[in-house]
């Protein structure tokens, strides 16, 4: 198999054109030519009179040694798919537990469940099924299940998101990740375009895909339970406790995956006081910003944004600002729509989230600034969320209740008043906005960061400064304010054996993919830990 790359294809090209293509690249007859499977397929839009494709394929040949020797270097090179990890035998006194099933749980499960060594997964939140319903309630009515909302259930935060599973890692594991997707039911196209994602309405059925192969393999998924406490021998696991239907019980167990995610502060709270070592780490804050999605794809891809064959478009920008924070978007959702993502009482947080189609009328991203641990106030590991906690209840306060959101139009943000009307742009955030002043709720550095970036951005990014481009606040848990050290040998907690911290709430990764990869990775270990 060789690898072609940086194949330029008009926007409306066909395989016919592409096999073209690339028997003129390798210069060899239409016969030659066995198989092709796309690798990347991304939109180079830098000349807005020139918009077209650019692809990597893998080409099978019936004689690729011939091919090979009479091309130029970089013409082609040899390749081979990254292998899925050999998974080792091993052996546990008691099943393996894995505490979480967003992204890194569900992956470090289906791991040990394929390992063979029947994982008990519990989960705090609800099935995915039923985790819909509680959604549904905190947009259409303004109640919050603390139990069972966008942060807390099967599939995580990002099973409420945009399903987005970009990555900055390099990991042979990240298509592992994305295959184990696509044969649980997500689209074939995220194996090779440049930006994939699932989309929320489609990633529920393929989480749900997952939990029922962990099942199937001999595993058990427990919803509705909650950890409470780790059970131990001087420095090693030898259970866990957990409150299940009102009762508390003991599940013995020298191996813990911890997969809690960025939000389940009450948990960190309880492992810190049990000596699970915890340090602060820098994270980032700001807002969610709005945009007609028509103005977005007008301006990334100009005259021929209507073209069949681009989806809607996308952004990712970032801005040095003076103070040295920085100022960026992150987690842009296409045609998507503003959330509610709040898991405790009288705080308020958003994130985004798009469906498969991004048919929506709006653009979202995050609009985020850096925050260093100098600013939480205190020394203490934990500080991150008291001060998370403290913004949240303001933009609650602010928002005057109900989990309505304070929003600010652009315009009015960057000559510091506040916004009594709403102009062109209409809020997608349910259960509903008020007009507000966000300097009320979000900190004087982050406020001019924020008007920084959105000045500077209008450069990168015609009309992003639009007047009436809308800020719902407060994002918040972009990322988790907590690390647990571990070994990097064998990604064990410090200081207690058998316990492995894993994903974005340890600290170790930012969003679905990475997460999945942190999980194998943890799970990886486990069995390598126990190999017979």
């Amino acid at each position: 198999m060789l690898r072609l790359d940086s194949l330029s294809l008009p926007l409306d090209f066909t395989p016919e054109t592409l096999n073209a293509l690339i028997l003129r690249k390798l210069k060899c007859p239409p016969e030659q030519l066995k198989s092709v499977v796309p690798l990347k397929k991304a939109v180079d839009a830098r000349d807005k009179a020139d918009v077209h494709f650019v692809l990597s394929v893998a080409v099978t040949l019936k004689d690729e040694a011939k091919v090979l020797a009479r091309l130029k270097p970089g013409g082609a090179a040899p390749f081979t798919f990254p292998k899925a990890p050999t998974l080792p035998k091993a052996r546990f006194e008691h099943p393996p537990v894995v505490v979480g099933a967003g992204p890194a749980g569900l992956f470090a499960a289906l791991t040990l469940a394929r390992a063979g060594v029947q994982p008990i997964l519990i989960e705090r939140g609800k099935p995915v099924e039923e985790r819909t319903k509680s959604v549904q309630m905190m947009q259409e009515q303004g109640i919050l299940d603390p139990e069972s909302n966008v942060q807390f259930g099967e599939g995580g935060a990002g099973a409420f998101s945009d399903g987005k599973l970009t990555t900055g890692t390099k990991s042979p594991l990240i298509r592992t990740v994305l295959q184990t997707f696509v044969d649980h039911g997500a689209p074939e196209d995220i194996l090779y375009i440049a930006k994939p994602h699932v989309g929320t309405d489609l990633l529920k059925g393929v989480v749900r895909s997952m939990r029922q192969e962990i099942i199937q393999l001999g595993g058990q998924v427990r919803f509705d339970t909650r950890l409470t406490g780790l059970m131990m021998r001087g420095e090693s696991m030898e259970g866990i406790t957990v409150l299940c239907g009102g009762e508390t019980q003991e599940i013995r167990t020298d191996t813990v995956i911890l997969a809690i995610g960025h939000s389940a502060r009450d948990t960190m709270q309880t492992l810190f006081r049990q000596g699970v070592r915890m340090e602060q780490k820098p994270f980032a804050m700001g807002v969610r910003i709005e945009h007609p999605q028509a103005l977005i794809s007008q301006s990334q891809y100009g005259k021929c944004w209507t073209h069949p064959a681009l989806k809607a478009a996308d952004y990712k920008l970032a801005v040095h600002t003076p103070d040295g924070r920085g100022t960026y978007t992150f987690c842009m959702c296409p045609g998507g729509e503003v959330i509610a993502a709040a898991s405790q009482p009288d705080g308020l947080c958003v994130n985004g989230m798009s469906y498969h189609a991004r048919a929506g009328e709006n653009a979202n991203s995050a609009l985020l600034v850096g925050v260093r641990p100098e600013d939480f106030g205190d020394d203490h590991p934990l500080a991150g969320f008291v001060w998370q906690r403290s913004i949240e209840q303001a933009a609650f306060r602010l928002g005057g209740g109900g989990y309505k959101a304070p929003v600010q139009r652009v315009e009015d943000l960057l000559h510091d008043r506040a916004t009594t009307r709403l102009g062109d742009v209409q809020p997608t955030y349910r259960p509903g906005v008020v007009p507000a002043d966000l300097r009320a709720c979000l900190p004087d550095f982050i406020i001019e960061d924020l008007k920084f970036g959105i000045r500077r951005m209008d450069g990168q990014l015609h009309g992003f400064a639009h007047p009436d481009a809308l800020l719902t606040g407060v994002e918040t848990r972009s990322s988790s304010p907590v690390r647990l050290p571990r070994s990097r040998e064998t990604l064990m907690a410090e200081r207690v054996d058998g316990l492995y911290p894993a994903g974005e709430g340890a600290g170790f990764a930012g969003g679905i993919v990475s997460a999945a990869v942190d999980g194998i990775q943890t799970a990886l270990a486990a069995l390598h830990h126990h190999a017979e």
